[in-house]
């Protein structure tokens, strides 16, 4: 399952202010897979805006205080969780860590950089959740050192069926401080795109591989 938080409006009005989510459906962005897109979104933005990360820390402190609130160690994703991951520990006074993409090939080849005991319950932190392949792995290297994994709280989710779907599958519950939808909306209100280019982001939301939303 994933949520949504109560930060929505105002996260993705952040974003879209410091241009961590670009919209741009008439010159669409080519994702490595080579589908068409019409966003990006950099969340490492956000660590060189002070007042938005100031936002976003807070609010992804309040979130898990709202969801997880016997959290006792959070753990970042590798490489864009683990800044988001150490600021929101720091206000919560809570240990952290991270996960790696893979084992280090030397020293002690951890995967898991911090101390995690076992059966310690662990928030992971993550900036964006799209297909969630790269976010179900560093919980399930979590579940395999034996930490009980509350959920996973992400600054943005596209919203995607397959991500959705694979969470689900998964047993993880994700609660993602603001969705595509919201920032589709703000953005439209804001001028950023037109009305009528909302059906078409929600199209390229709901079937990526489908390029059809690209004739409007």
């Amino acid at each position: 399952m994933i949520r949504i938080s109560k930060f929505k409006e105002k996260i993705a009005t952040n974003l879209l202010k410091i241009e961590a989510v670009f919209l741009r459906p008439e010159e669409p962005f080519t994702w490595a897979s080579g589908i068409k897109s019409p966003v990006y979104c950099d969340n490492r933005l956000t660590l060189t805006a002070p007042e938005v990360r100031k936002e976003i820390e807070n609010s992804i402190a309040d979130t898990i205080r709202d969801f997880f609130p016997d959290a006792e160690v959070l753990m970042g994703t590798a490489t864009a969780g683990i800044a988001h991951a150490a600021i929101a520990a720091h206000i919560m006074d809570l240990p952290m860590g991270y996960v790696r993409s893979g084992a280090k090939d030397h020293g002690r080849t951890n995967r898991i950089e911090g101390r995690l005991e076992k059966g310690q319950k662990t928030v992971v932190i993550e900036d964006l959740i799209s297909t969630g392949g790269s976010c179900i792995d560093a919980v399930q290297a979590l579940r395999d050192a034996g930490a009980e994994v509350l959920g996973v709280v992400s600054i943005m989710t596209y919203g995607m069926k397959k991500g959705i779907d694979r969470m689900e599958e998964a047993g993880i519950e994700c609660v993602s401080l603001t969705d595509f939808d919201t920032v589709a909306s703000i953005a439209a209100k804001q001028g950023y795109i037109s009305e009528n280019d909302i059906d078409r982001l929600i199209a390229f939301r709901d079937n990526p591989s489908d390029e059809s939303w690209i004739e409007g």
